[in-house]
């Protein structure tokens, strides 16, 4: 299960262990964003000799295509992508909030429009459970309604009492060695933030996540909640802040308590030429990560012969300058999408590192 092996004097931050069945991963931890069961651009071998511990695949898409029947004929979502470490499982739960032109919410679940076909799709507390089981998750989520920022008190309130429901519903499917997380909603309503935390955290799950947060609402409100909330949690499971995020967030975030991340801006910006580079080799401190945002493209590069990050171990950095990533860019070369994913991931599990080392360092 879960076990915190030292608490911070300086601040919230915790170090520990979370057990899967796939294995045993180091909080605090970032997973990289493997929707359709592959992280874009890079193999499952790749992901493994980058150091990655987990990642995070989503139940609505993988339901849609290739569909269960395909993942259970290949014996579980591990099998299907060659991965033999943890996976966890979004809900769907995020796509009401981001499919909101093609869904409609009841109490009952969800029912999507299928952006393949038009087909109409089904998912409910239960179904959602089900399919993740099958996909074989270590880690699976409960179905929630996400809002967006900003939203009506009112439909917030609404999609509170929701999420507790369904997460009732989920409760009672019966689960195999999978770990179970339910998630807070509240929009940015202290009083409403409470009411989630109190209720989810009295069903008894796994694990604990903060939903329905950088979905629009200004950076300084996402810190104020997850401080807020989480004093509600359980110190004994671990918290998860959904979506979130980018370097300086994180770092916020793991003092203020928090283990587990996700997010797509590593992978999503290596495919636009905007690469994460370290400023420092301690990159991390109390305060501040030290690094820059470079911008490949851009004509400066053009000669810099120089790695990307003098600083990083990783296969980009070891054997490729800058000149010829902007060169791949240039001439539209799906290297360069492949080479700029492998670093920025790399970065981002650096950080993660560092991180973990500073706590344990008694600096964080």
């Amino acid at each position: 299960m879960f076990k915190v092996l030292k608490y911070s004097k300086k601040s919230r931050a915790r170090l520990g262990k979370l057990e899967t069945a796939h294995g045993i991963v180091k909080t605090p931890f970032f997973m990289p964003i493997a929707t359709r069961a592959a992280v874009k651009n890079l193999s499952s071998e790749e992901l493994k000799n980058l150091g990655v511990q987990i990642i995070l695949s989503n139940t609505y898409h993988l339901f849609l295509r290739p569909g269960l029947q395909v993942i259970k004929k290949a014996g579980g979502l591990h099998k299907f992508m060659h991965w033999d470490g943890p996976i966890l499982t979004d809900s769907g739960g995020y796509q009401i909030f981001s499919l909101s032109k093609w869904r409609k919410v009841t109490d009952k679940g969800v029912e999507f429009r299928s952006e393949i076909d038009g087909s109409k799709i089904f998912l409910d507390p239960e179904k959602a459970i089900k399919i993740q089981k099958i996909l074989g998750s270590d880690i699976l989520m409960v179905l929630d309604e996400c809002v967006g920022w900003p939203t009506k008190r009112n439909k917030v309130k609404k999609s509170v009492e929701r999420t507790t429901e369904w997460a009732k519903r989920s409760k009672k499917i019966k689960l195999d060695r999978c770990l179970l997380f339910g998630i807070i909603q509240g929009g940015t309503y202290n009083d409403l933030r409470e009411k989630s935390a109190k209720e989810i955290v009295s069903l008894g799950f796994d694990g604990y996540a903060i939903g329905g947060l950088t979905v629009g609402e200004p950076i300084e409100k996402t810190y104020k909640i997850v401080k807020f909330v989480e004093k509600y949690l359980p110190k004994d499971k671990p918290r998860y802040l959904m979506g979130v995020g980018k370097p300086e967030q994180i770092l916020k975030a793991v003092k203020s308590g928090i283990d587990m991340f996700d997010c797509v801006i590593p992978t999503r910006n290596a495919r636009h030429g905007l690469l994460y580079v370290k400023t420092a080799k301690n990159f991390v401190n109390y305060n501040k990560v030290k690094y820059q945002k470079l911008h490949i493209k851009n004509s400066q590069y053009k000669n810099d012969f120089k790695p990307l990050d003098k600083f990083c171990t990783c296969y980009t950095c070891k054997n490729y300058t800058r000149a010829y990533l902007r060169h791949l860019f240039l001439t539209n070369e799906p290297l360069a999408l492949r080479l700029t994913t492998i670093h920025n991931l790399k970065f981002y599990l650096d950080l993660m590192k560092e991180i973990r080392k500073q706590i344990r360092n008694g600096l964080l």
